[in-house]
Formats: C-alpha cells, sequence, structure tokens
C-alpha cells in the first residue's frame, strides 16, 4: 500500500442535470484534506472557548463558501474527526446557490479563499438524494508511528514517535481479528453517545512505509476515538508480549477498562470515504 496513490474518495460521478433538483440547487459533493494540528476537530462549534472562537474545519470551509455565495451554506461532513486528527481524503456535500458555477471551478475559488491547511482537493456533481454522511459504505483512518529514533521535524506534527521497534507479525496477529461484524465496546471511549457498539470492520492491518510504519482499519463506521484506542492497545499489549489469542479475548470481553492507553492524535488520518460497495447498516 503507497500513502502516495491516487486517491481515494471514489463514487459514482452523475450527469450534471441529475444534480440539480426542484430547488434548483447543485448538489456539490468536495474531497477535503486538512492539517487538524491547529483545529478543534471538523465539526463546527457555535460556542466559543474563553471568549474566542474555536476554529474548527467545517467552519473554515463553511466561511469561505458564504463569501462565494454571499449567503450562509451549509456543509455536510462524512464524519467528525477530533481535535489534532488531519485529513486526506475528507468528504463533504453541500447545494450551490450559483446557478452558473460548474463544480470544478470550486476548487480554485475555495482554495483562494481557504487558510493553507485546508485544500479542496475534488469537487464533482452529484445526486440530490446524495448525502456525505448517510450515502458513505465505508472509512478508511491510516495511523502513523515512527518506529525508532526521533522523527525529523516535518514529520513531528503527523506520526506517533515509538522510540522502538514493534514485533510486525505479533501486530497483525492481533489485527486478524479486526474483521467482520464486532462488538467495538472495549475500545467506545468515554462519553461515546452511539446507541450500538456493533460495527462492520472489513480490516485492519499494519505494514512498513519507509521510515514509518502504517495501521490502516476500514470499517463501514467508527465509535469516537475508537482507531486511536485500537493503536495505543495493540502497541501496549504487544510491548507485553501479548500475541493474538490474546488479543481475542480482550475483543470477547467488551470491557473499555481492559483497553491499553489511547494514541494520540497527531498521527491518525481520515484517508478516504468511499461511496461504493455493499452497505452493512
Amino acid at each position: 500500500m503507497n500513502s502516495s496513490a491516487s486517491p481515494i474518495i471514489e463514487g459514482s460521478l452523475v450527469k450534471e442535470k441529475n444534480s440539480v433538483g426542484e430547488t434548483g440547487l447543485k448538489n456539490i459533493h468536495l474531497t477535503i484534506s486538512y492539517d487538524g494540528t491547529n483545529f478543534c476537530g471538523w465539526q463546527r462549534q457555535d460556542k466559543a472557548a474563553a471568549g474566542r472562537p474555536v476554529r474548527t474545519v467545517q467552519g473554515e470551509l463553511e466561511k469561505a463558501l458564504e463569501k462565494l455565495a454571499k449567503e450562509p451554506v451549509a456543509l455536510i461532513g462524512s464524519g467528525r474527526t477530533d481535535s489534532g486528527v488531519h485529513a486526506y481524503g475528507q468528504a463533504a456535500n453541500f447545494f450551490s446557490p450559483i446557478a452558473s458555477m460548474e463544480a470544478e471551478k470550486y476548487i480554485p475559488a475555495l482554495n483562494s479563499l481557504l487558510p493553507k491547511d485546508i485544500r479542496v482537493r475534488a469537487a464533482r456533481p452529484v445526486e440530490q438524494d446524495f448525502h456525505s454522511r448517510f450515502s458513505a459504505i465505508s472509512r478508511t483512518y491510516r495511523y502513523f508511528l515512527y518506529p525508532e529514533t526521533t522523527p525529523p521535524a516535518h514529520l513531528m506534527a503527523y506520526t506517533w514517535p515509538l522510540r522502538r521497534r514493534p514485533n510486525l507479525r505479533v501486530l497483525n496477529q492481533m489485527a486478524a481479528h479486526l474483521q467482520g461484524e464486532i462488538d467495538c465496546t472495549t475500545f467506545a471511549a468515554a462519553g461515546d453517545e452511539s446507541p450500538s457498539k456493533f460495527r462492520y470492520l472489513e480490516s485492519a492491518v499494519f505494514y512498513p512505509e519507509g521510515s514509518q510504519l502504517v495501521f490502516e482499519i476500514t470499517a463501514n463506521a467508527f465509535l469516537w476515538k475508537m482507531v486511536r484506542s485500537i493503536v495505543g492497545s495493540l502497541i501496549y499489549y504487544e510491548s507485553q508480549g501479548r500475541d493474538g489469542d490474546f488479543f481475542k479475548e480482550i475483543l470477547e470481553k467488551k470491557d473499555r477498562s481492559l483497553a491499553g492507553p489511547t494514541a494520540p492524535a497527531q498521527g491518525l488520518f481520515l484517508w478516504n470515504v468511499n461511496f461504493v460497495g455493499k452497505r452493512r447498516h
């Protein structure tokens, strides 16, 4: 797997006429990357922190859209990312009030108005009933770890420095159990309000990439902080000499107190949102 591979958000493209409904507004799908270091997550927050506005990715994008459209424009994201978490392929859509503007024109127009830590990578028309969250089939996250020594300065905000090289074979023995319909209670953060802790996991694997180690996981959806909890737990269990059978028992016990430390936010990227395939639930 190659992080430089071309992207990633897949979806069925539709003719322009199909993206215009009775309202006359085009439904536009965006592919967005961002550096989450200086954001309080994806979701717009209407409250201020210590009297100051809270900076969010959705908030910055909606400000740019409002400047273009000369009116407020609501942006629908495929899911939330937390403070400090990045994205290479976040998906979002909005209904464009600018009838004359083709979808692809939004790429340079928005990028000219956005801060440098957000980039619109693609824009396309989609059907009226397309919804970035509810139309998504699966999401893929990648978590980057730096196994040995200290990472170079340009990677410090985008990787977890382990300062040791874990056993990749053991990590993948444990990760192999993250497949299928699973009760993920063990890795649900305190305060997660999801009515069900079951998620359908398609795959989970560790692999080396250059000087880094990458954990890639794909599922229909994720619980709050679930990926970071899984990564931190797997690294901890491996450091304690545990194996795949131990991890299987941990999953089956569905006990949050058995999880390891949560991995730091800076290594996590929302990598891909997929809209093609079988919907699990």
